[in-house]
């Protein structure tokens, strides 16, 4: 990666307090560039220290909000755009989908709307997701398979990826879109996913409860893996003419969930205690991604396996589940 491309860069990132768009911020201010973070909340991040934070500009605003939108771009101008902002979760889109279709698809659209004729915007990363493909028989997904998502967190993300294009399509905006596997690693706060909620069971000697027939197959990616292919590909989007393009980011070796979570109980030195609940609603079976156009342009490659990722992980949440209980107890 290039050493000085960031060096006092102004970079604004959508939702910058989450999980992936908090390790993005901090891999940024450790390379010298100005960081926007846009975000409805504060100091919810597992990942940035207080000292980070403190180096971060923060704008209060809701991504649905287009004149909150509209204020930050033009008041900071940045020349990057990291669009992470939305609902992630695919548990909540299908309960309350109103809201996530405005946070993913509407506030999509006013980020590149109030982008288009920016000339200081050099390059936008749209957050999309392998879910914006849908069901599809040929496996892995390559980027040119139809985007077809049906439930609700799906269909959210299909519509954002085709509204990125559109605008590159019809306006030239230098726009591109990632399509990532599943995202794991220190500091996620959902332990609704797997990875958090297994290690949790796992260090806490609590039974796991697999909603799913524990067959599903996945594919995972570390975080610091998929920070790698959003940095690499904003650094090469302008050089090598990406716009419009896709990237899929995965490591490639898709698992099932069962599989999955013995490898977690195994790094953690325990047996096994989970319970299969089989209710997982709307949701794909068999997903997952080939990343050989990120391989191929991009030149990059995942450094974890998934082993070590797991491992470094689980050392996180220990220390981090210890600082917590020693609060509680002070409290």
């Amino acid at each position: 990666m290039a050493n000085n491309f960031w060096q006092n860069k102004t970079v604004l990132i959508t939702g910058y307090e989450g999980f992936l768009g908090s390790h993005i911020a901090k891999k940024l201010l450790n390379r010298n560039a100005k960081v926007v973070g846009f975000d409805k909340v504060r100091n919810q991040s597992l990942s940035l220290s207080g000292d980070l934070r403190d180096n971060i500009i923060w704008v209060k605003g809701d991504i649905a909000n287009l004149a909150s939108v509209k204020q930050a771009i033009e008041k900071y101008k940045p020349e990057i755009v990291f669009h992470l902002a939305a609902e992630t979760i695919v548990g909540t889109a299908l309960k309350k989908p109103i809201a996530a279709f405005k946070s993913n698809i509407e506030g999509t659209w006013n980020i590149l709307e109030v982008c288009r004729g920016k000339k200081i915007v050099k390059a936008i990363i749209v957050a999309s997701s392998d879910k914006a493909y849908g069901n599809h028989d040929v496996l892995p997904y390559k980027e040119d398979c139809g985007l077809k998502g049906d439930a609700p967190y799906d269909v959210s993300k299909s519509c954002a990826d085709l509204l990125s294009y559109a605008y590159f399509r019809t306006y030239c905006l230098p726009v591109c879109t990632t399509r990532c596997g599943n995202i794991y690693g220190p500091g996620d706060p959902h332990f609704s996913r797997i990875v958090p909620d297994a290690i949790y069971s796992a260090i806490r000697d609590k039974k796991l409860l697999i909603r799913s027939d524990g067959k599903f197959i996945r594919d995972y990616i570390y975080v610091e893996d998929a920070v790698d292919g959003y940095i690499l590909l904003a650094e090469k989007m302008q050089k090598l003419r990406l716009f419009g393009e896709s990237f899929n980011l995965s490591n490639d070796k898709p698992i099932s969930v069962l599989e999955l979570v013995k490898k977690i109980y195994c790094i953690a030195g325990k047996k096994p205690d989970y319970r299969i609940l089989d209710k997982a609603e709307n949701e794909i079976r068999r997903q997952y991604l080939s990343s050989k156009k990120a391989r191929s342009l991009l030149g990059w490659r995942p450094r974890y396996t998934l082993e070590k990722g797991l491992e470094v992980t689980l050392e996180w949440y220990k220390g981090y589940f210890k600082i917590h209980h020693n609060r509680q107890n002070k409290d």
